[in-house]
């Protein structure tokens, strides 16, 4: 994966965070990898432990911000099995949240920029973000799977 979609991938979870945290949300831990399976999103609301992934999109000019529904279909059967058995580890090494939190859902936050908004130039140096004018669309997709 380039350094750009790194980027890309860094601040759409950020983005994701901040729109779950703003909707009661709690989020218990970021970029977590158990079973050598990286979970993007742990959250808690009312009992309940969501297991969260992230896809992040640049919308293409001529679908502006209707590729919502591409990013989701991207986690496919292959990446929910996975997504599971990480999950499954994790509670594995976390057996609080067994208890804390008897009901679990996998859910999907798609976060797309607005078209026309690239990555700027690489630096040697640093890292940079999007402009911070860039329009972002987000969508929760709960119970995805």
């Amino acid at each position: 994966m380039t350094k750009h979609r790194q980027t890309l991938g860094r601040e759409g979870e950020q983005k994701a965070a901040r729109f779950l945290a703003e909707r009661g949300y709690q989020i218990v831990s970021q970029n977590v990898r158990a079973a050598r399976v990286e979970i993007d999103l742990i959250a808690t609301k009312r009992r309940t432990l969501f297991f969260i992934e992230v896809k992040t999109r640049r919308a293409t000019s001529y679908e502006g911000f209707g590729s919502h529904g591409r990013a989701a279909e991207a986690v496919d059967e292959r990446k929910q099995h996975r997504l599971r058995r990480g999950a499954m580890a994790w509670l594995d090494e976390h057996p609080e949240w067994r208890r804390r939190c008897p009901r679990k859902r996998f859910d999907v936050v798609t976060c797309v920029v607005s078209a026309g908004y690239a990555l700027p130039a690489e630096s040697q140096n640093t890292t940079t973000a999007l402009p911070k004018e860039a329009r972002w669309s987000i969508e929760h997709w709960e119970a995805a799977f």
